[in-house]
């Protein structure tokens, strides 16, 4: 699955710091998220997309 977390977090003047305190998970979490390294659960997608700003459907594409 891929994702647009890192243009839209950065977008937003955010750190992956930041966005995983937000989350309530590790920095290496939303690095690896970022890095298509991981495929966060259902959950957690609500939550970046809802601090993000955009519906989950604009945060992610499968591919």
């Amino acid at each position: 699955m891929k994702n647009k977390i890192k243009t839209i977090r950065k977008k937003m003047g955010m750190t992956q710091q930041q966005l995983a305190s937000e989350c309530g998970v590790a920095r290496q979490t939303i690095n690896c998220i970022e890095n298509d390294k991981y495929d966060p659960t259902l959950e957690l997608a609500f939550k970046l997309s809802k601090i993000l700003q955009v519906k989950v459907d604009d945060l992610f594409t499968y591919e």
